[in-house]
């Protein structure tokens, strides 16, 4: 059963969040708008969006369902749960890169404290943006900087130093191997 985002699975607890939580993160101020033009200067470098049908021609089912109509994977079924090799992940719409460091806290999706990119509390070098969909009333949610793809979500409640749990789908993911 894939579940949309807003519908937590069954048994599943997630920290409430706090109003400001994403005071002063990058993408939040254009909350709930999906394929607007960019203002000039903007830190955004989306490119103009497919058409819904070209997505559907370039994805698979789960992926289309997942980055473009804001689903959510089963937990415990995504194949990058329990990849332990260093890499990075890409967005599998684009191919952005926006993660690098994986962990593991059993919570059946792929985790990340931060994102590929990010210097201190500064995101804006990453490959991703934070939204803030008050109608989900969960975490921000996570997109591509790129193709606006969803990702998943960002919870406050991370490892340190950052403190974030970057809870994504395996399914909006490619994995690339580092080359040692």
């Amino acid at each position: 059963m894939w579940l949309r985002q807003g519908e937590p699975p069954s048994g599943a607890l997630r920290p409430p969040l706090p109003e400001d939580a994403t005071a002063g993160c990058p993408g939040t101020g254009g909350l709930g708008a999906r394929h607007k033009p960019r203002e000039a200067g903007s830190l955004t470098k989306c490119e103009p969006s497919l058409a819904e049908s070209d997505w559907q021609r370039k994805l698979t089912t789960e992926q289309f369902y997942v980055t473009r109509e804001k689903g959510t994977e089963p937990p415990f079924r995504g194949i990058y749960v329990n990849t332990k090799e260093a890499g990075m992940y890409h967005c599998v719409s684009c191919d952005s890169p926006l993660f690098s460091k994986k962990y593991c806290s059993g919570t059946g999706w792929p985790l990340f404290s931060e994102a590929h990119g990010t210097c201190g509390s500064d995101e804006s070098n990453t490959g991703i943006l934070r939204r803030l969909d008050t109608s989900l009333g969960l975490a921000p949610e996570v997109v591509c900087k790129q193709c606006e793809a969803h990702l998943g979500c960002v919870f406050p409640d991370g490892p340190e130093p950052t403190g974030q749990r970057f809870c994504i789908s395996s399914v909006a993911l490619k994995f690339k191997p580092s080359k040692h």
